[in-house]
């Protein structure tokens, strides 16, 4: 599942050498103890980094950790923390990756914004493996915070912050409202910290290591390394790490490709040619998904596919998701179909602009973004479908 490639002039920082995961004595031997030298330190160092969340949004992981706490001293009520390893996301292995090679990364990192959040309970979410991640949790028995293993439903949206802070609250696992955040409101109406496991590991590096060694690796707008996952046509899916700015075509070969979807089902597509010099940055990694469409694939339909699965994985509390992306899937399964397209594309277009920014959570939003880059990336493949015929290989 795991791959490193030798022209990446990094060493791996997040996986376990040889791939095999290390329990508690073995991880403590290779990075020793973690580092905790007070929470303004912890939080100086962390801004210093400038490390951004791994989980799709790319936001500053500082001014979230920060955020809670000021929060916190607001209410008066102790922060929760939960480490998101739900990893919705059909395309993405990274994460589950992450947690099988090195839990206690994870953990540690998890611990450390407990610790710097002044947090009075702490979590860790995932939809698989909870059974050897307690045990891990077990093996560690000197945590200043005992950490507890929430079992997620699988579903796109349960690893969305609401939802997981509504399902550790005993609610169903779908998204509410964003006002007020998670944040300000999460789980039993404390403030929480909700924070990609990815992210957590990279923040027990950074304690133990400090900010000018986290940017050793990326570029000074983006430094740091991700995880990422890599499809490549007859290949199995391979998790590979690599630092920011290094362009796409060096992680996935692009021989007899069309496009690249970027991000996963909420990302983008990039036409072959131009993603081979596209770098890998925070801005539109998203769920650290590479995606490679062969020549032989119709993109229109491609998309269509995961059009449908995206409507059907909605919660179905707002307009936008009950009614805009139902539409959006029929309008695109009608441009997936050689033969008249009618309004199709003209109304996908004026769709997007209406569900965008209006949904509970931010899953129209991914949407529409896939929409958009498909429309403008497979113009040609649309025109065909028009004229009656598809350019996939064996559908002429």
């Amino acid at each position: 599942m795991t791959a490193t490639f030798p022209d990446l002039h990094m060493s791996p920082r997040l996986l376990a050498p040889g791939h095999t995961p290390a329990d508690l004595p073995t991880h403590v031997q290779r990075y020793g103890p973690a580092r905790y030298d007070g929470p303004e330190t912890v939080l100086r160092t962390l801004a210093e980094s400038g490390l951004t969340g791994r989980g799709g949004a790319a936001f500053p992981a500082y001014r979230k950790l920060v955020a809670v706490r000021e929060n916190a001293r607001r209410t008066s009520k102790p922060p929760v923390v939960i480490a998101n390893g739900a990893e919705g996301e059909p395309a993405s292995r990274k994460d589950r990756t992450l947690l099988q090679l090195s839990p206690h990364l994870v953990l540690d990192g998890l611990q450390l914004a407990a610790y710097a959040v002044g947090a009075g309970e702490a979590y860790v979410a995932v939809e698989d493996g909870a059974t050897w991640l307690e045990s891990a949790v077990a093996a560690r028995r000197d945590d200043p915070l005992p950490t507890k293993v929430v079992r997620l439903p699988k579903s796109f949206l349960s690893g969305q912050a609401s939802a997981l802070a509504r399902y550790v609250s005993g609610g169903p696992a779908t998204p509410a409202h964003q006002d007020p955040p998670v944040r300000e409101r999460g789980v039993h109406r404390a403030p929480t910290l909700v924070q990609n496991v990815e992210t957590l590991a990279h923040l027990a590096l950074i304690a133990r290591y400090g900010a000018d060694w986290f940017r050793t690796a990326g570029t000074p707008a983006h430094p740091g390394s991700a995880l990422c996952t890599v499809h490549a046509p007859g290949r199995e899916p391979r998790v590979v790490e690599a630092p920011y700015g290094m362009p796409i075509g060096r992680l996935l070969p692009l021989d007899g490709v069309s496009a690249v979807l970027v991000g996963g089902y909420h990302g983008t597509w990039i036409p072959a040619p131009e993603a081979s010099q596209v770098p890998l940055n925070a801005d539109h990694l998203g769920a650290g998904v590479l995606l490679a469409l062969p020549v032989t694939r119709c993109g229109v339909k491609e998309t269509a596919g995961i059009l449908r699965y995206l409507a059907l994985q909605s919660a179905g509390q707002c307009g936008p998701c009950l009614n805009g992306l139902p539409r959006m899937a029929a309008a695109f399964e009608t441009l997936a179909t050689p033969g008249p397209q009618g309004n199709a594309r003209t109304d996908l277009t004026r769709w997007a602009g209406l569900v965008e920014g209006r949904g509970a959570c931010h899953h129209p939003d991914g949407t529409v973004r896939l929409v958009r880059s498909a429309l403008t990336t497979f113009t040609g493949e649309l025109d065909a479908h028009a004229r009656g015929y598809c350019t996939e290989k064996g559908n002429n």
